[in-house]
């Protein structure tokens, strides 16, 4: 009974806070920024809406993994970026106001395209052997719960309130990455015995999607003269997934324990190449100018 209070109430709260947390550092002029950078966003959408669940897609079919498992790497490929990204972004001297545009314009955009991924690999990695089909409509109802609703109240507290959501935002931040951790932590602790099992099966095809993914969003975006910074943003946003809602999508609403280790252990992991590409940007990124540095803080809280 306690983990199904976890699953079905807990963890989707916690989600849902996280996206709330998202919406007040958002204003609408957020949603048009991306379209001032078209050739950052047309990459960073063809990374993260297409060669990310084919990378995703392309690896678990090299390692051989099937079943519940397979479905799990799919749910993470198809997520959309991490919040986190955005701290990611600034360590990385990127371009933090685009990175916190993409997640909120991706965020809403899995919506229609989280389920849609997962209802194919459903099929493809399960077929028959999935007793009870769960329909489309049955899961963008929940995602859209947990994350239009959250990130619109949030931004209507911000329009409201602006005083309000700029003096706590900074601690709404801080207990929305606890509750992240405290989420992934959850997910592990719950199948403790699966995960010491596949960890070891899991972690080389981790780091290989989140390595592709860094590099081809690097790569791509100055193959078609997006700046540094920018490329550094792209990178990170096609690499950093949504964790959390890999979990709760599979704990919640597809209720498969198995299909959440891949999001748990993607959680995790993707911070080890993130930190390592932050270390290795600030080796060629120019510092940020003071006023960049009080832009991108600003872009943040």
């Amino acid at each position: 009974m306690q983990g199904d209070i976890v699953s079905t109430v807990l963890l989707p709260l916690g989600l849902a806070f996280i996206m709330f947390t998202l919406g007040v550092a958002l204003t609408p002029a957020d949603f048009k920024r991306v379209f001032r950078y078209p050739r950052a966003f047309a990459v960073g959408t063809l990374c993260h809406f297409v060669l990310l669940p084919l990378v995703g897609f392309l690896v678990v079919k090299l390692w051989g993994v099937t079943g519940a498992l397979a479905v799990g790497f799919m749910i993470i490929a198809a997520c959309p970026t991490g919040t986190t990204s955005n701290l990611l972004t600034y360590h990385a001297r990127g371009d933090v106001a685009l990175a916190l545009s993409f997640t909120a314009v991706a965020s809403l955009m899995s919506i229609i395209t989280v389920p849609l991924i997962i209802g194919w690999s459903m099929d493809y990695f399960l077929g028959a052997s999935r007793q009870i089909a769960v329909p489309v409509d049955q899961i963008i109802v929940p995602i859209f719960v947990i994350l239009a609703i959250p990130v619109g109240a949030g931004m209507l507290l911000r329009a409201k309130a602006p005083d309000f959501s700029h003096r706590y935002h900074q601690r709404m931040s801080t207990v929305a990455t606890l509750i992240f951790v405290l989420i992934i932590a959850a997910a592990i602790a719950k199948n403790w015995a699966l995960f010491k099992e596949h960890t070891a099966t899991l972690a080389p095809l981790v780091f290989s999607i989140n390595v592709t993914m860094l590099l081809l969003g690097f790569g791509l975006s100055k193959l078609v003269g997006v700046d540094i910074r920018q490329a550094a943003t792209v990178a990170i946003e096609s690499s950093v997934q949504n964790g959390t809602l890999a979990i709760v999508i599979a704990s919640s609403i597809l209720k498969d324990d198995v299909m959440s280790l891949p999001g748990a252990v993607y959680g995790v992991l993707m911070y080890v190449t993130g930190i390592a590409f932050v270390f290795l940007m600030r080796k060629f990124a120019p510092p940020l100018s003071k006023e960049e540095e009080a832009a991108a803080q600003a872009a943040m809280h």
